[in-house]
């Protein structure tokens, strides 16, 4: 098991969770992120040259994120950065290389444009409508 890191620590002797926490772990436990990542694993970017990618999974929970709070590219660059509760959603700890606005422009570009990126969101919605929380991530292919 990995070592904990100080904010770890810290964050696990709060006395209560933010409405951000609360909201993101909801998220976590009612989207199926396995389910997801399998149906968009034909475009993981294996064999590339240069940076290697970050994870599948990561990428889509930091989109979700940017829908969820509606950031832009470098908006959602600097939450990470700045919020713990983001970081710890999308699987980062303190010390790791954070995707910068590139990377996450264009998971964003590929989601908004592939057929697969709405039948991924049409999926996400109708588990989210199963639990009381349709709306979280609504559907659209161009982002304003």
């Amino acid at each position: 098991m990995d070592q904990m890191s100080f904010a770890d620590i810290e964050s696990q002797n709060k006395k209560r969770k933010t409405r951000r926490e609360l909201f993101l772990e909801r998220m976590d436990r009612h989207i199926p992120w396995s389910v997801l990542v399998k149906k968009l694993k034909a475009h993981d970017s294996k064999g590339r040259v240069g940076r290697p990618p970050y994870p599948l999974e990561m990428m889509l929970r930091i989109h979700c994120m940017q829908r969820f709070y509606n950031l832009s590219d470098p908006g959602m660059e600097d939450a990470l950065y700045e919020i713990e509760s983001l970081r710890r959603f999308a699987g980062l700890r303190l010390g790791e290389r954070i995707p910068d606005e590139t990377p996450i422009l264009n998971v964003r570009h590929f989601l908004e444009e592939d057929p697969r990126g709405e039948k991924l969101f049409k999926e996400i919605n109708a588990s989210l409508g199963d639990h009381d929380l349709r709306g979280c991530l609504e559907i659209n292919r161009v982002m304003a």
